[in-house]
């Protein structure tokens, strides 16, 4: 696996300003186990934003986009699965990624997660040689989460409210414990919502930086779904957030929202159009549960 310092010089999301080389995200997730009141995913040529993706790929084409993408964008470093659903609802991504285990080693492999299933899911993740694992934790109080999560989907049943969200948190925990414990490096995304989690982020880095956090991500919320009435944070709230969190944690500041299906560099051109391809569906892509 990659160190820390070398991940920060080439991983896009984990490096500091121009640094990092190119990435590709694989959509294979087709599936979630969360309700978060924030979310909206859907098939879509446009919209560049987390869960949107022009369609699910098949696992058997994974190896050809990826070596599609490297003639397209020979900077890639770094093939990560963000999605379009939750990664680890599924065995998708970990297939996924013994096949660029297999045929790529030498990229970075990168994964996104709720956490829900990560500590149980570890082990599979580091067998495949998984670098980088991103959380997404909004709050380490149940009374802050249940707020932002309807509810969640395990051992076969859905759990809703503040017994969902007390379970949720300390699964996340945990997960990224054992995620650390087994070398992988991980980072926490932390959805800024005004008026619900905004006085909470320094508790939840330091609780996260804990467990074996290194760097996290503090995304301004789009207001969509049922948080479409909110209003986004400005810049200076998303500053005082960073802030509060930066005692505990190294804070990634080049987040472009980036879709489940995005290629290439950050600030360069977009090749998930030609490795992808494909008319606007207009369909939601996955199910919960």
């Amino acid at each position: 696996m990659y160190s820390y310092e070398s991940l920060r010089k080439l991983h896009p999301c984990l490096g500091r300003g121009n640094e990092g080389g190119g990435r590709l995200h694989l959509p294979v997730s087709p599936s979630c186990n969360l309700c978060c009141r924030y979310c909206s995913r859907m098939f879509t040529v446009s919209e560049e934003r987390p869960g949107r993706t022009r369609g699910i790929l098949p696992l058997q084409n994974v190896g050809d986009v990826i070596k599609k993408a490297l003639e397209l964008c020979p900077e890639l470093t770094t093939v990560g699965i963000a999605g379009p659903g939750e990664a680890l609802a599924t065995d998708h991504a970990v297939r996924a990624f013994e096949i660029t285990d297999r045929e790529f080693p030498e990229l970075i492999k990168c994964l996104s997660t709720n956490g829900l299933m990560l500590e149980e899911k570890a082990p599979e993740l580091a067998e495949v040689h998984v670098d980088t694992v991103t959380v997404t934790v909004n709050a380490v109080d149940p009374s802050v989460q249940e707020k932002i999560n309807k509810r969640i989907y395990l051992k076969g049943r859905w759990v809703y409210g503040e017994e969902a969200a007390r379970i949720l948190i300390d699964r996340q925990l945990r997960g990224i414990e054992k995620a650390s414990a087994l070398g992988m490096t991980v980072k926490v995304n932390t959805v800024l919502i005004p008026g619900i989690n905004d006085s909470h982020i320094g508790e939840t880095a330091r609780k996260t930086a804990e467990a074996g956090a290194r760097i996290c991500n503090i995304i301004p919320l789009i207001p969509q779904a049922e948080m479409s009435d909110l209003d986004a944070p400005g810049c200076e709230e998303l500053a005082d957030a960073r802030a509060e969190a930066e005692p505990y944690l190294d804070v990634f500041r080049h987040c472009r929202h980036c879709r489940a299906d995005a290629a290439g560099k950050l600030n360069g051109e977009d090749y998930g159009k030609i490795l992808y391809g494909g008319p606007e569906l207009g369909q939601e892509t996955f199910s919960h549960g």
